[in-house]
């Protein structure tokens, strides 16, 4: 199974639709491995607390799954790099991406985006990201 960083604004955009929801989807139905860091988490949770979603159904949905584990691994030691010097907060997708061998981080992020490949991990956005998994990329 594909392991994959999933960014927060990639996340947090799956409860309006489009290809993030696609994404989500690839993971709620075992078609991807969501790789977890205590810090992603964190910050999902801060997000989603910050916004106002319709879904309240489709979060406690979500939450039950990140609890049961479903479909995804947890690292709680990953390499503490500095990689995205526009912005250092997202070096903790890279770091959860290197601690637990995913394949793929997806993100919206510009800076993200801009390394394009670390350490043979892809940086890809959501239609990127699909398009590669229909294709093996």
């Amino acid at each position: 199974m594909t392991r994959v960083v999933v960014d927060t604004n990639v996340f947090v955009s799956s409860f309006f639709g489009g290809k993030p929801r696609q994404i989500i989807d690839l993971w709620k139905t075992g078609k991807i491995l969501l790789c977890l860091s205590s810090g992603i988490v964190d910050e999902y949770v801060e997000v989603l607390r910050r916004l106002t979603l319709e879904n309240e159904v489709e979060l406690r949905q979500l939450l039950r799954l990140f609890a049961k584990g479903h479909n995804i691994v947890f690292t709680h030691a990953a390499p503490a790099l500095k990689v995205v010097s526009e912005d250092p907060d997202d070096d903790k997708f890279i770091e959860c991406a290197v601690a637990l061998d995913a394949r793929y981080i997806v993100t919206g992020d510009k800076a993200l985006l801009a390394l394009k490949n670390y350490m043979g991990i892809r940086i890809r956005s959501p239609h990127e990201f699909l398009m590669g998994m229909m294709g093996d990329e």
